[in-house]
């Protein structure tokens, strides 16, 4: 590009001195199009439209991952994804980009752009050296997938500041059966018992919190725990979280990178295991500070703690009830029939913390079960998750509510047509008005469409006898030859 001044020359040259667009090359040098071009043409300034380029912008990616930072938004912020576990779901993908390239897409096209937080008060902290096996223990609340529906987790998690390690159990309340029955299964986790246990003024464990006259009364169920396995108990100042700063960190961390997205589970014990293993995955890192591996920074941790116990302690809550005239006895809040309970004026309620029994006063176990909290649920959104689906196909298998369906449902909408598909979430929101989405995948092809398949009572599975007999180490299958005389 020319200079103004010279551009200002050329355009003298044409309108005043009226010259050819020859001559005026000859006088300045300049070539015959570079001469027209500033000659004849309006330069008008332009705005400079940045075109963004790179993968996250041409192929698929941008577009997948704004549709999880969209569909996280809508989620309180304990529920959403953070910059790493976003990353890992877009390498399941075949991702072939960097961690670094997603953070500044998300940083560029989401948080400048889209929210409008503002900067939080940096305050400087002292920083506090941590003794070896003291502990911190605190409950934080986040939610797993199970038989299709949403359940609520009370997580408590025990963190070692020496060390950094962390142990996580789930649980599915706050109550004293449940925390203490959540402090054994961590320390048989961590393989030894701390020697200071460090916790807020939960009513599971405290009764009266410390005050300028008075210190901490803890209850007599936990004084009894805590005395068994020999260590000290060590309870926060009233509104002083800050005091057990890390576990409080750590409940974030086990948040953010073992519950989002909320896993599908079995049940509770299932869930355990797969805390325990992440747990243990993650102790393979190194810490912040010293450059060690957690794992053994915990294990010369453990040195230094208290053996566990050879006897296990046995955790319960037995009280003394009365059932109405109905039969009923209140558990939790709820009335639970008790057979025969009629017969007796007083029975004994013995609480765990996940199952209840009623037993008469001669000792006959009258009644049993789980305790009401065991089976709340809460449904998933289906209804809003398919218009939204509705109205953007294409993000449907790439959608974080997509692992949560029903097996031949995800089957079903997992095709490359994407009017097909759009036709399929339209026809499970006709349904889902009057049936939840567990009936519809039980009921799959008696409600599905009879166009789709002709005869919904002929599955359109076949048997691939070559499966079975790969399994096998002669050449004629068990599995077949069990099949030909049925």
């Amino acid at each position: 590009m020319l200079a103004m001044p010279e551009i200002n020359h050329i355009k003298k040259l044409r309108n005043i001195k009226s010259l050819s667009i020859n001559e005026i090359s000859k006088r300045t040098g300049f070539s015959w199009t570079t001469v027209k071009k500033y000659a004849d043409e309006d330069q008008l300034p332009e705005e400079n439209v940045v075109v963004k380029k790179g993968m996250m912008y041409e192929e698929k990616w941008g577009e997948i991952v704004i549709d999880w930072l969209v569909e996280d938004y809508a989620l309180k912020k304990k529920l959403r994804r953070n910059n790493t576990i976003l990353f890992k779901q877009l390498q399941k993908l075949d991702f072939p980009g960097s961690y670094r390239t997603v953070c500044n897409f998300i940083k560029e096209e989401w948080k400048e752009k889209m929210l409008d937080e503002a900067d939080e008060w940096k305050v400087e902290y002292e920083r506090l050296t941590h003794p070896p096996a003291e502990a911190q223990v605190d409950f934080g609340i986040t939610e797993a997938i199970e038989d299709g529906k949403v359940k609520d987790i009370h997580c408590l998690v025990m963190s070692f500041p020496y060390s950094n390690g962390g142990f996580a159990v789930p649980l599915r309340a706050e109550n004293q059966e449940c925390f203490l029955e959540g402090l054994k299964v961590l320390f048989d986790e961590a393989g030894f018992v701390p020697r200071k246990l460090r916790l807020d003024n939960l009513s599971a464990a405290v009764v009266k919190a410390r005050s300028r006259n008075q210190e901490t009364i803890f209850t007599e169920a936990f004084q009894r725990f805590a005395s068994y396995y020999g260590f000290e108990a060590q309870a926060c100042n009233p509104r002083k979280g800050n005091e057990k700063g890390h576990v409080e960190n750590k409940v974030g961390y086990v948040r953010y990178n073992f519950f989002t997205p909320s896993p599908v589970i079995k049940d509770l014990i299932h869930l355990r295991e797969l805390l325990f293993e992440h747990s243990k995955q993650d102790h393979q890192r190194l810490h912040y500070k010293k450059k060690l591996v957690i794992a053994d920074l915990l294990e010369e941790e453990g040195k230094f703690g208290l053996a566990l116990p050879e006897v296990d302690y046995p955790v319960f809550k037995q009280s003394m009830v009365t059932a109405n005239k109905y039969g009923e006895v209140r558990i939790d809040g709820a009335l639970i029939h008790v057979p025969r309970s009629y017969h007796y004026s007083s029975l004994y309620l013995i609480l765990y913390w996940d199952h209840y029994k009623v037993v008469s006063t001669n000792g006959e176990l009258l009644s049993k079960g789980p305790r009401p909290y065991m089976n709340q649920t809460r449904e998933i959104p289906w209804q809003s998750i398919l218009k939204n689906w509705s109205w953007k196909p294409r993000s449907i298998v790439y959608s974080r509510y997509f692992p949560y369906l029903p097996g031949r449902i995800a089957h079903y909408l997992n095709i490359e047509s994407i009017t097909l598909r759009k036709e399929r979430v339209e026809w499970l929101l006709s349904l889902i008005l009057n049936h939840d989405m567990q009936e519809i995948d039980e009921r799959f092809y008696e409600l599905l469409p009879e166009e789709v398949y002709g005869d919904s009572t002929n599955h359109p599975y076949d048997v691939d006898w070559n499966i079975y007999d790969s399994l096998q180490p002669m050449n004629d299958s068990p599995a077949k030859e069990a099949v030909k005389h049925v």
